[in-house]
């Protein structure tokens, strides 16, 4: 007869832990929200390199008075293509969006928004992800709600959509304008 070894149900606890841990996080309701330890915050300070022929984003324009959309994008993430409509959309009708290029090269980075258009009021490239690690940017696409005085009041990780836009981004751009 076999000896029983201990050691056997290891492997079978294990993944009913791991299982365990998966459905508990799907079936919460924020599932898809990655929260930010920079929320009710002062947002860190901006200091980006120019991207040439555009207007540079500098700390001013995030504590203008205004809300303002932060968004960090790169020419190679195919979620910052596939959001970048939503963002003209919002900008065209009077959104400000300042945009933040993150861990890009120049040449692609401005052939992308020369294709796709430029929503950006005020534009910086961050090379070395200096200013996405003091944000607390894990991947691309991410874009915060910051009030008028600087603080961070929302951020969202991930191409935006307009359903988003209206569940998310337009109650988050009222608390920040106090509405």
């Amino acid at each position: 007869m076999a000896k029983f070894k201990p050691l056997m149900i290891l492997p079978p606890a294990l993944l009913a832990g791991f299982v365990a841990f998966v459905a508990v996080g799907n079936l919460r309701e924020d599932r898809d929200d990655l929260p930010s330890a920079r929320a009710g915050q002062a947002a860190p300070t901006i200091q980006l390199e120019e991207m040439p022929g555009r207007t540079l984003l500098t700390d001013d324009h995030i504590r203008s008075g205004e809300v303002t959309l932060v968004n960090f994008w790169a020419s190679w993430c195919p979620p910052c293509r596939a959001e970048h409509p939503v963002l003209q959309a919002l900008a065209d009708e009077g959104v400000t969006v300042l945009g933040v290029n993150y861990r890009d090269q120049p040449d692609r980075a401005e052939a992308f928004l020369v294709e796709l258009g430029d929503p950006f009021a005020a534009i910086g490239a961050d090379p070395r992800a200096r200013l996405g690690l003091d944000w607390g940017v894990v991947g691309l696409p991410e874009t915060f709600v910051v009030d008028g005085q600087g603080n961070i009041v929302m951020r969202y990780a991930g191409p935006i959509t307009d359903e988003i836009v209206d569940s998310r981004f337009r109650p988050a751009m009222a608390q920040a304008a106090g509405n």
